[in-house]
């Protein structure tokens, strides 16, 4: 029969499990006597349609024995489609049957699908940077001269108004001298005009307050950072020649910062802004740093399938730098969900199945809509009812023998009542 491309490989080693329950089989079911059974004592009376080798299900043998492909007993196949490992019972739709005795040496578990909590949180890592919104630039607002700088450096910690350098602007000497000669003239119209003139020049209010308090010219003035950080960039030196416009330093902020957690594309849509968020660092164990989802990023990381979210945390003492690493919860809580083992999955590419234990050995898969995974167990949407058993392990053999007899797949609609809860 026709199977799917993507469970071609899951079959080939599939198919050497099914020859070994048929060779086991064989083997529980044989006489105390130790003779071969025939294939009317194997079905309780029934006579086989043919025998065949499960390895080479399309040859078809008159009598049973030894299969001449693998040193295997053949498998009986019965007109009522049922065989030594595959068929349809006294009641229930089409099944794999599996010798007990053979489905306990292959280490086949089986789990009652059930109802518990779930957890809601994403856990995953992320990555303390700058928060660039708390940015300030000092600049060059008219051209001048470096006359001195004062031992800064990019990295260094600053206070608001700290010092970057010494300008000697000459555009701001003359400005100066004017304003304070049209002062002297007791005109107060055209002193204020010669005292916006310097405000349009670009000198800083401090410097122009200065000016009209002591009524002397300041040809050097002192360029301060207008916040508290940690400078970014520094470029000036002494000596150097500026123009009007050109960047002195950029100031980042270290009362916020930004934390950039990498959460699996798959589960991004479980956050949201202004979502609650804890941070973990190795830094500071048994510390927790609450925040709040700021920005889902628009893009994914086409290496890693993740997407970027931005979580803003307070800074208390500058304690949280950017580079260090950090182990994030976003969000908190859980909720009832109806439960299997993850490892009871089987995803084929374009459906998700379970096989499904019908009880006395007999198994026949069916289709499931799976929601989230968490801690081993896996959600299910849609297509299992509480309380129905699904193959844990081993579900892979079972899932190609049903596909190598036929067996069809029970549609998600035509699962028992609760499924859909």
């Amino acid at each position: 029969m026709k199977m799917n491309a993507d469970r071609a490989s899951q079959l080939a080693a599939a198919l050497a499990f099914v020859a070994l329950i048929g060779f086991l089989g064989g083997r529980y079911s044989s006489p105390p006597n130790g003779g071969a059974s025939t294939g009317s004592e194997a079905a309780g009376g029934k006579q086989p349609l043919y025998y065949y080798d499960p390895m080479f299900p399309n040859q078809k043998f008159d009598k049973p024995g030894k299969s001449p492909f693998m040193d295997m007993e053949l498998v009986p196949k019965y007109a009522d489609g049922g065989s030594g490992t595959g068929g349809t019972g006294a009641s229930g739709p089409p099944a794999v049957t599996i010798n007990p005795a053979a489905m306990q040496n292959l280490g086949v578990r089986i789990t009652a699908a059930k109802r518990d909590t779930l957890a809601t949180g994403v856990d995953v890592t992320g990555v303390i940077a700058f928060n660039e919104r708390n940015v300030a630039v000092v600049q060059a607002r008219s051209a001048g001269f470096v006359q001195r700088g004062y031992g800064r450096a990019p990295g260094d910690v600053v206070a608001a108004g700290a010092q970057i350098a010494a300008l000697l602007v000459p555009e701001w000497g003359g400005a100066q001298r004017e304003y304070l000669a049209v002062r002297r003239t007791g005109n107060a119209a055209l002193a204020a005009a010669a005292r916006q003139r310097l405000a349009l020049l670009g000198m800083p209010p401090g410097l122009i307050a200065a000016v009209a308090r002591s009524g002397r010219v300041q040809d050097v003035t002192a360029m301060t950072t207008p916040i508290a950080g940690v400078i970014d960039t520094l470029d000036v030196r002494p000596g150097m020649t500026l123009a009007a416009g050109q960047p002195l330093a950029r100031i980042v902020g270290l009362q916020s910062v930004w934390l950039d957690a990498s959460v699996p594309e798959a589960r991004v849509g479980e956050v949201h802004p202004g979502g609650t968020v804890t941070a973990e660092l190795a830094a500071f164990p048994g510390e927790r740093f609450p925040g709040r989802v700021q920005a889902i990023l628009p893009t994914a990381q086409s290496d890693s399938r993740t997407v970027t979210v931005r979580v803003e945390l307070r800074n208390p003492g500058l304690r949280l730098r950017p580079g260090m690493f950090a182990r994030v919860a976003l969000g908190e809580g859980e909720r009832s969900a109806l439960l299997i083992p993850t490892e009871a999955v089987i995803r084929t590419g374009k459906r998700t199945l379970v096989m499904l234990a019908a009880g006395d050995g007999r198994y026949h898969p069916a289709e499931v809509q799976i929601g989230r995974e968490s801690g081993g167990r896996s959600e299910v949407l849609a297509g299992l009812a509480e309380g129905e058993k699904v193959v844990a392990s081993g579900q892979f053999l079972l899932d190609s023998e049903a596909s190598l007899t036929g067996i069809p797949v029970r549609p998600i609609g035509a699962a028992p009542a609760g499924s859909h809860k």
